[in-house]
Formats: structure tokens, sequence, C-alpha cells
């Protein structure tokens, strides 16, 4: 299921005109206007700056340079444990590079992302009711991203090998309820993440790390607690990669990190609520 985010061009890694890269203000991409993006435009010249973070270099989650010794990624395929597959279909490689399945960023390299091609990421989407004099209201758990400040969905990066019902459970576990400080919490959540929950999305993030030749794909699943009485009750605190966590209604009018706000519209549409 991809829902409307599957048609909109990026926007969040590229701008019409020169802009910071994220985390590397001193970094501008190349301005790309919207007739420009696919990679099927003619651009003859196009020549984005180049760029890949020296915070994943030799990161032992992140790829190493793609001309590094021994280095020879299966593109479009299942890589030992990385999975190079994109939700998007196959996706073009260029001159041994990779080519973002939505077009053109104005940059080139990996940026802050540890792997070439798609970076696989999982979202959970934990929503209970609110009553109210007017009636019930849909929430939805939401965390302070620590690397930008924005309010996201709690989330994180899927493990090689690792089964996206396993990323779900942990990263709501670390960023939601802060388990790496107090693990007995875990057993709180028992096995309601074992099914994976109900896919509302599953695809291309409009992410602003994403470059020419990376870029970030989740699957945002939804688990909803009906009663109130499971997921609705855990005791919240932010931990990991997250400074804040509280619960949210659904709104069209949040302003919310990457294509979130995207994954919750499909929410909302699916529990028949107004967006």
């Amino acid at each position: 299921m991809r829902s409307a985010v599957a048609s909109m061009l990026h926007s969040k890694c590229r701008s019409a005109s020169a802009s910071p890269y994220t985390r590397a203000p001193a970094v501008l991409r190349l301005g790309v206007p919207d007739d420009a993006v696919p990679w099927a435009s003619a651009w003859p010249h196009y020549a984005p700056p180049d760029f890949t973070d020296p915070c994943v270099v030799g990161r032992p989650w992140a790829d190493p340079a793609l001309d590094a010794e021994g280095f020879s990624p299966a593109w479009n395929a299942l890589d030992g444990g990385v999975d190079r597959r994109s939700h998007e279909g196959e996706y073009a490689v260029r001159d041994g590079r990779p080519l973002n399945p939505r077009g053109r960023t104005g940059l080139g390299g990996r940026g802050v992302l540890g792997r070439w091609g798609p970076n696989h990421a999982a979202d959970p989407i934990v929503t209970r009711w609110r009553s109210t004099e007017a009636g019930r209201v849909l929430q939805f758990v939401a965390i302070r991203r620590r690397d930008s400040g924005e309010w996201a969905l709690p989330g994180g990066m899927v493990d090689p090998g690792e089964a996206v019902s396993a990323t779900l459970r942990r990263e709501f576990l670390e960023e939601a309820l802060n388990v790496l400080q107090d693990p007995a919490k875990e057993k709180l959540v028992g096995d309601v993440f074992a099914s994976g929950g109900e896919v509302v999305y599953r695809g291309y993030v409009d992410d602003p790390r994403n470059t020419d030749h990376a870029w970030m794909e989740t699957v945002a699943s939804h688990f909803h607690d009906e009663r109130g009485d499971g997921l609705a009750a855990l005791p919240l605190e932010a931990g990991d990669d997250a400074v804040g966590v509280r619960w949210t209604d659904l709104s069209a009018g949040l302003k919310l990190y990457a294509s979130h706000s995207h994954f919750l519209e499909a929410v909302a549409n699916k529990m028949g609520v107004q967006w």
C-alpha cells in the first residue's frame, strides 16, 4: 500500500534553488526545479555536489565507499543480510551508483545515510481514542527527534536480517518507553507487535537526508488500542533518539518529519475520522 505519497514529487530533500543539506549546512544542494526531477528529463550538464558525511565512514552499520576493495554490492537484490531491493520496484544504476527512484535531489553521494541505494526503516503508528464532549478524537504516539527537533513517529532502521515486526517493536520500546534505561519495560508490550500490525504504507520516504544515490524507504504499520487498556496505558518516556514523547491528536495541520503526516492520513482514512 502506498497512498498518495507514491505520486508526490519529493520536496523535503530538494528545492528549486540552492539549499543546505540537513546536518551539513555548509553543503549546498544544486537547485532542481520540478520539471527537471525525473531522470528522463534532459539535463546534460547536471553536476550536483557530491557529499558523504564523515560520520558514516567506517561505521559497522554503513556501507564502505563504492570503490573500496572487495565491496561489490548486489543492486536490486538481497545482498547477504542487507536488503538492497526497493519497495518502489527496480531502480536504475548508472556509473556504478544506484539512482534515486523519485529522481534528482541536487546532491550526489550518500549524505548521512548508511547504505547506498535504499535504506530500510520501520515506523509503528500506535493510536488510541480520547473522549471529548463532542465525541472521540484519535490520538497517536509522537516523539520529538533528537537530531532535528521535529515531531515524528517513533521508528528506525531495519537491521540486516531483521524482521520488520522486530524493528517496529524495538523502536517503539527504545524511543517511546526508554527501555534502554529500564529493560523491565519490555515485558509491558508483550507480543503486541509480533503480527507486524496493519501496513498502511510501504515505499519511498520524502526524507531530508535523501540524495541522488541513497534514500529512505519504510514500512509504516498501524497498532490501535480500541479499549484503551493496552498500549494506550503504557508509561511513555522518551529515550534513545527521542528527546520528547506524547499522545497527539491526529490532525492534518500537524507539521511532522519527512512523510509522516501522509502515513497518518492513511490511518485517518482507515479509522473513518476526519483529516
